[in-house]
């Protein structure tokens, strides 16, 4: 059939009286474009059904996990497959005589056959992923490093059966040419194989993991990606940062991940009181405590306490430096430890505490040491305010105050006195 196609057109050169080897040449030059032409109305024609039909009846399937393949490119890869095998079969036939042609013509065959079937592995490789980040399983254990590896080494395999096919050489031949590049290969490739290790690395000892709060250098926020040369952070600001894979492995960073898995999120500030409004307690200020309920038992029962130590010891109680005796900073501290116990928004489950630090030139520090049982941010800073609120509205009913530098205003005020 292709052959009496050609000798239809030679005769119709023929007769426009040409010459016979002009009139066949031109015939076989007509028949490469006819090849051509059919070759890829075919491809149209196929990654019309391809996309039309065959995506339609994948759509309507009860397996959901085909669905990933679509939208990959995947059917036109296939679908031009046809065209490049067509070219490679026939070609030869229907140009004979034209050999340089039929070469240069087959060898772009081979090449797209090779780059299909490479995008043919891409696709799959973006279609496997993206089945595997449908699984839970993926937050713990991104993959994306690895399915970035694997399309990598699909490229390079293409590239060298590419240039294979430019010089006429096997992949064979070509690799031993290479082995002399190959500290040029590594130089080249530095970042995708550190990449690559550091990624097995997160991966395996579950260092980081998707949305998952990280803080390194400037990055503060939730991971949003891990790749094979970076891993990228969205910032509480929303701006992306980027970090270099590696880096992840031979850096500190923090993770807060614990935090958020334990229940609880840490509270630990500090309030500064006045040393000089700390004193002994008279019976009069403990008969005022102990309308206070949630202190009302503790002083009651330390004051029981107190007055049996300081009769069995024989002390004179007529002067308050004598024998021990109850503090308004210590019944405070009482108080708050029973608040928080009290305080439904914590975990109680973890450790909970109200302790004085290392008094400084201001004062002491009161601080509070315990966990909200919420982790998100906004819980968390109102959980925390209204502990402090509660702090700094009741301090003055144990006759205590907080330090406060004084105010240009509060100079003046002094002056004017």
């Amino acid at each position: 059939m292709i052959t009496k196609y050609l000798h239809i057109i030679e005769k119709l050169f023929l007769g426009m009286r040409l010459d016979n080897e002009i009139a066949r040449d031109l015939a076989q030059g007509v028949g490469v474009i006819t090849l051509l032409v059919v070759a890829f109305f075919l491809f149209f024609v196929a990654k019309f059904i391809l996309k039309r039909y065959v995506g339609k009846f994948i759509r309507k399937t009860k397996f959901k996990y085909d669905d990933y393949f679509l939208g990959k490119k995947l059917e036109r890869r296939i679908a031009f497959l046809i065209p490049v095998y067509m070219i490679q079969g026939l070609i030869y036939a229907v140009a004979p005589d034209l050999d340089m042609l039929d070469a240069f013509i087959h060898a772009l065959a081979r090449i797209g056959e090779i780059t299909t079937f490479t995008g043919i592995v891409i696709s799959i490789t973006d279609s496997v992923s993206d089945i595997y980040n449908s699984f839970d399983v993926s937050k713990n254990r991104p993959m994306k490093g690895f399915m970035q590896v694997a399309k990598i080494i699909a490229i390079m395999i293409c590239i060298l059966l590419v240039i294979g096919v430019i010089i006429n050489k096997n992949m064979g031949d070509i690799l031993v040419g290479l082995g002399a590049l190959s500290a040029v290969m590594m130089l080249i490739f530095k970042d995708p194989i550190l990449g690559f290790v550091g990624g097995i690395q997160l991966t395996s000892n579950d260092m980081v993991r998707i949305g998952d709060w990280i803080v390194k250098g400037d990055a503060d926020g939730n991971v949003i990606d891990i790749g094979l040369t970076t891993v990228k952070v969205q910032n509480w600001d929303n701006t992306i940062a980027t970090i270099p894979t590696y880096s992840m492995i031979t850096d500190p960073f923090i993770n807060w991940r614990g935090m958020t898995e334990s229940g609880g999120r840490r509270i630990s500030r500090s309030i500064i009181i006045d040393l000089d409004t700390i004193k002994f307690c008279t019976p009069e200020m403990l008969e005022k405590y102990k309308k206070f309920q949630l202190v009302a038992d503790y002083i009651t029962k330390t004051e029981e306490e107190i007055t049996k130590y300081n009769q069995e010891n024989k002390i004179d109680t007529s002067t308050l430096v004598n024998g021990r005796r109850q503090t308004n900073l210590g019944i405070f501290r009482a108080y708050l430890t029973e608040y928080l116990k009290q305080n439904p928004n914590l975990n109680h489950n973890l450790t909970m505490l109200v302790r004085q630090k290392d008094p400084t030139e201001f004062g002491v520090p009161m601080q509070i040491y315990c966990f909200s049982s919420k982790t998100d941010w906004i819980s968390y800073e109102a959980i925390q305010n209204d502990i402090f609120d509660h702090i700094y509205a009741v301090i003055n009913q144990f006759d205590l105050k907080v330090y406060q530098r004084p105010s240009s205003h509060s100079i003046n005020l002094m002056n004017d006195k």
